[in-house]
């Protein structure tokens, strides 16, 4: 039997046991089975870092890699669980709450399956309705992975075009500006880091060296405004000074030399959070 890579992704932290209690429920499933943690420290309920670490990690995995997210405020509620495939052939187990919203806008989503519980859930767990990462999510991610089941007995199609998708700004270019949002941060470092591409400086004609003036809005409320440099590197300013620079992603991002740009300016991520660089 085929196995495939089990890849898990929570809000739960370390600090007790709750991500062990899943490894633990896959493990049973298949005791050959290869589980690895994405993150699990996704801050409490933020289901929209939850959508950008998806896309951020997925295209480094094999084609048929099997990922569980559980980033579920509304667990117990109402909320759909649900099994998709991934334009890249991927796969994700996960609450329909917008967790997806990065995946399908770039990977697109070819086919949807709601979890049927009667069949993928955990035996003995049916009067838990606060702990599905558990008894369904990672339960049925790991029959997937384990070739227990096949997608197609996660349980019934649903349309891919009606599951929960979270709002997302485009970047913008012309002849002297480009905006977008903030995406999310380079946590450790507190760099920003945005959706707007490096193709957008070269359209702009804005090379290495440059200095830019740079605008942060909040719901439009301009929150900083500086102007700074385009560098390779954080070697190419001093430390405490802020620079904007190509991430690892070929997006833009602004940081401060061995400083955090989002602590020292109480910046955070999502939609309402723009950014705008003029030559």
């Amino acid at each position: 039997m085929m196995t495939r890579a089990l890849v898990l992704q929570s809000d739960f932290g370390i600090s007790d046991g709750a991500v062990s209690a899943m490894h633990g429920v896959a493990h049973s499933v298949n005791h050959q089975l290869s589980i690895f943690d994405l993150t699990h420290d996704i801050p409490p309920f933020n289901i929209w870092e939850g959508s950008y670490r998806l896309w951020q990690t997925m295209a480094y995995w094999a084609e048929g890699t099997v990922f569980v997210s559980v980033v579920d405020p509304g667990v117990g509620s109402t909320r759909k669980s649900i099994g998709v495939k991934t334009g890249s052939g991927h796969f994700v187990i996960t609450p329909d709450n917008g967790t997806l919203t990065h995946i399908a806008r770039t990977e697109g989503i070819v086919e949807v399956r709601e979890i049927d519980e009667k069949v993928n859930r955990l035996p003995r767990s049916g009067e838990s309705y606060t702990f599905h990462g558990r008894d369904v999510y990672a339960y049925t991610g790991a029959r997937l992975a384990a070739g227990v089941i096949t997608f197609e007995e996660v349980g019934p199609a649903l349309d891919p075009g009606s599951i929960e998708r979270i709002s997302v700004k485009d970047p913008y270019v012309d002849e002297s500006t480009v905006s977008g949002i903030i995406d999310i941060l380079d946590i450790r470092f507190g760099n920003l880091w945005t959706n707007i591409p490096r193709e957008f400086f070269k359209q702009m004609g804005i090379h290495y060296g440059d200095t830019l003036n740079v605008f942060i809005l909040h719901n439009g409320d301009e929150v900083y405004h500086n102007s700074m440099t385009f560098g390779r590197s954080f070697a190419d300013t001093h430390k405490g000074e802020p620079l904007v620079y190509v991430n690892s992603l070929d997006n833009l991002a602004v940081a401060i030399n061995q400083g955090s740009f989002a602590r020292a300016y109480n910046i955070r991520t999502g939609s309402n959070w723009t950014i705008q660089f003029e030559k």
